[in-house]
């Protein structure tokens, strides 16, 4: 069995990207066939994390698509049979600052972490914890696509994700039921979203994800998220869909989700903050965002305020000094020059 093992004595091919819109595509094919191992060892360790890599034959087909999704690295991965391993040596190395989210799109995957094993069938979501090893079989040709997510910002407990490792996410029902599907199609399509939504999008997911990952812990009910906080996520989720119309109220938004004003109320103030500052940051994150990266002239005041649910530039402009103590046009001005933007 052909091992591509990464030894760093041998010189190899590199791997390079074929020409695609946005998207970085690597393919086995873009090198002569005896070389096709050792490439695809190679991308994976520049893609995703150093890994052993072993396959029946001399040669290997597989292909990989990688693009960006906000603060989220999805990866599509098409191949041949095979079994990669994540051995200590790699994790030395320091490259394990992410937790990689998994959905079996086609075939089937054996994969073995923390003292566990179980089989990935199609459709099923599989976590991967990059700081220790692990290992995946794959007997037939399959695709995977693995959303890579920076460990910090899923705000969890190192020993929460390491008790969903090795386990599969059945998409039976549930928020998994919701989240396969989902990130089956935002991997087929991340090309298509403008950054704006893309990075609402790749928010949304991360928390969904989170969610996922607690809600699969029942097996402890000390450690479910309450109810309040399952609603409290979809209720963020909707704001940041409709963040753009200034009609967005708590009255609104707790009509959509079929509780009382007051209730909404509740839920902010545990994170002590209001709903409706909480929109109001919102808007203002995306108007700062959208004002520094369009060249002056680009775009007025007015027509990003609207853009993001201000019902006027003179609410806007209010909100924002309130807010950093600079009015729009000044702190834009000190952001072109170079200044430290408050």
């Amino acid at each position: 069995m052909p091992i591509a093992t990464g030894s760093h004595e041998e010189t190899r091919r590199r791997p390079t990207a074929s020409a695609h819109a946005r998207a970085r595509v690597l393919t086995t094919r873009s090198v002569p066939p005896g070389e096709s191992l050792d490439y695809w060892h190679d991308a994976v360790l520049d893609t995703l994390v150093g890994m052993d890599i072993a396959t029946g034959g001399g040669t290997y087909d597989a292909t990989m698509r990688t693009d960006r999704l906000g603060d989220l690295e999805i990866t599509t991965v098409d191949a041949d049979p095979g079994q990669v391993h994540r051995a200590p040596r790699f994790i030395a190395r320091g490259d394990g600052r992410k937790v990689f989210v998994a959905v079996q799109s086609t075939g089937r995957a054996r994969v073995e972490q923390d003292g566990r094993t179980t089989e990935l069938r199609t459709g099923d979501i599989g976590i991967f914890e990059t700081v220790r090893p692990f290992r995946a079989t794959f007997p037939e040709r399959f695709r995977l696509k693995i959303f890579a997510i920076p460990r910090r910002l899923l705000e969890l407990p190192e020993a929460d994700v390491r008790r969903l490792t090795g386990r599969a996410v059945r998409p039976s029902g549930g928020l998994p039921a919701l989240l396969a599907p989902l990130l089956e199609r935002l991997a087929d399509t991340s090309e298509s979203y403008a950054t704006p939504t893309a990075e609402r999008l790749a928010e949304s997911v991360i928390d969904l994800v989170a969610a996922t990952v607690a809600d699969q812990l029942g097996e402890d009910p000390a450690e479910l998220p309450g109810a309040d906080s399952v609603l409290l996520l979809r209720v963020k989720t909707y704001i940041r869909w409709h963040l753009s119309d200034p009609g967005l109220t708590p009255s609104v938004i707790a009509a959509v989700h079929g509780i009382s004003v007051r209730y909404l109320h509740r839920l902010f103030q545990d994170e002590d903050t209001t709903v409706c500052q909480w929109i109001r940051e919102l808007r203002l994150h995306e108007c700062r965002r959208e004002l520094a990266a369009q060249p002056p002239g680009a775009v007025s005041l007015g027509q990003v305020a609207r853009r993001w649910g201000f019902a006027s530039p003179a609410g806007f402009g209010k909100a924002f000094r309130n807010s950093f103590g600079l009015s729009p046009t000044d702190w834009l001005d000190r952001v072109r020059a170079g200044g430290t933007p408050c």
